[in-house]
């Protein structure tokens, strides 16, 4: 499951929901038992692109934060998710490696984010 790298996080964001959900689809119909892990690992994907999104039109910096928080909430899951996936071999490592370092990678630009707002008020 390669992925795209755009420089926009939303558009990153938005490219690894893709990814989550073919890889729920696929997960979900070989491990029928994983279907509950599989539900979560979709919700808490493709939330962070929908929360950040909701971030860009917030009210106010503070508004724009808590929802960027709620993303970094939602990418800490699915991180611990992918790694449960791997760990139980409930996906090819081939197409969780890729999943697990775009996740980390999404934490760390969220991270980012959040600092900065918090240290720049005015912006």
């Amino acid at each position: 499951m390669a992925m795209e790298k755009p420089y926009n996080i939303q558009e990153r964001t938005f490219e690894f929901s893709r990814v989550i959900v073919r890889l729920y689809q696929e997960v979900y119909k070989s491990f029928s038992a994983a279907g509950s892990l599989a539900k979560q690992l979709l919700h808490s994907g493709t939330s962070i692109g929908a929360n950040l999104e909701e971030a860009n039109a917030g009210q106010s910096k503070p508004d724009f934060i808590s929802k960027c928080s709620i993303s970094l909430k939602e990418a800490k899951e699915t991180h611990y998710c992918l790694r449960l996936f791997h760990a139980e071999n409930l996906a090819p490592a081939e197409s969780l490696q890729p999943l697990i370092q775009e996740c980390d990678e999404i934490i760390s630009i969220l991270t980012t984010i959040i600092k900065n707002s918090k240290q720049n008020p005015n912006r």
